[in-house]
């Protein structure tokens, strides 16, 4: 609908021009035009609005930000890390953390089977519950085992919850599994709790490092790529679709269902609940972040980095550390 009237909440489009597009219902628009002596249903202003090509639309998302210059490049660099890695032996995992997800009686998205008539009553209001909180699930994805671990926890999303997350799945599941491993491949966001700009999280892996004996070989997606992290593909949207439809009423309900995801394609996962703290604003010092044993490869060094421990001797150049 044209409007030639100043301006209005309802209204949008360019200021300089003369056309505007409302956001009003069919009843109001005819309200509006019976005002200025045009008679007409609401459901003829419908069939006009049809008639002229427009209809009721969702937003889409189809945006993906800025588009890097060499984002498939290292999409491909990333790649030849993984496939090198996994064909040495050598552990390459996907991290990120899910949604985060409030804690009680809550509407979760989905359907599920229950008697006819008798859905389950939730709270008409997303408002926090503060004896419950919020659950903030991080995952970790052994791309190489097709498996998951999923650290649940209940404070902040930092770099340390990242990195205990990690270390978590080292000790429960990835020691075992990859016992003479010398190497560990982390792809990962470059935002979040694991940013390729966190000064936290490079001496958080720099710890994780020593500790463990690994040389940590890192690579960032590239910016506005976060949803092509094969986590949420492989990790994150069954864990989703497995408890569709039912409220996470406790800390515990939410451990049960990640740990209950299944794959017809042989996906497992584990599930633990970290009720450790994690606060915000840790200043890491020029002086710590110059401690961290890290080696910058020669493409894009912000996104493609090795931390190897301070006890060793950072290892000769392979293919998982160079660009060939």
């Amino acid at each position: 609908m044209r409007i030639w009237s100043g301006s209005s909440p309802t209204q949008r489009g360019d200021p300089e021009q003369p056309l505007r597009w409302t956001i009003k219902s069919l009843r109001q628009i005819a309200r509006a035009l019976c005002d200025l002596g045009h008679c007409i249903s609401h459901t003829s202003v419908g069939a006009v609005l049809r008639a002229c090509g427009y209809s009721l639309q969702a937003n889409r998302k189809t945006r993906e930000g800025s588009y890097h210059p060499d984002r498939n490049a290292q999409f491909e660099y990333i790649n030849r890390t993984v496939n090198a890695a996994l064909a040495e032996g050598q552990p390459a995992i996907s991290v990120d953390a899910k949604k985060k997800e409030l804690v009680g009686d809550f509407k979760n998205a989905g359907r599920t089977w229950r008697p006819q008539g008798q859905p389950e009553a939730v709270r008409t209001h997303d408002f926090l519950i503060p004896q419950l909180g919020k659950a903030v699930p991080y995952g970790v994805y052994d791309i190489g085992a097709n498996s998951g671990w999923v650290s649940v926890g209940i404070d902040h999303d930092t770099a340390a919850f990242a990195v205990d997350a990690i270390r978590s799945w080292w000790q429960e599941m990835g020691k075992a599994r990859y016992c003479p491993a010398n190497r560990l491949v982390i792809t990962a966001d470059s935002g979040g709790s694991n940013s390729a700009r966190s000064r936290l999280w490079k001496t958080e892996l720099q710890r994780l490092a020593d500790e463990t004996g690994l040389t940590l070989i890192i690579r960032h997606l590239p910016p506005g790529t976060s949803k092509w992290n094969r986590i949420e593909h492989r990790l994150f949207s069954f864990i989703t679709g497995n408890w569709r439809g039912q409220p996470l009423l406790t800390h515990q309900v939410i451990v049960e269902l990640i740990a209950a995801t299944r794959t017809d394609t042989g996906l497992t996962v584990r599930c633990r609940l970290d009720q450790a703290s994690y606060p915000k604003g840790i200043v890491v010092s020029d002086d710590d972040l110059a401690a961290v044993n890290i080696t910058r490869c020669d493409f894009h060094g912000e996104w493609n980095y090795s931390i190897a421990p301070r006890a060793t001797k950072l290892p000769e150049p392979s293919p998982i550390n160079s660009q060939s």
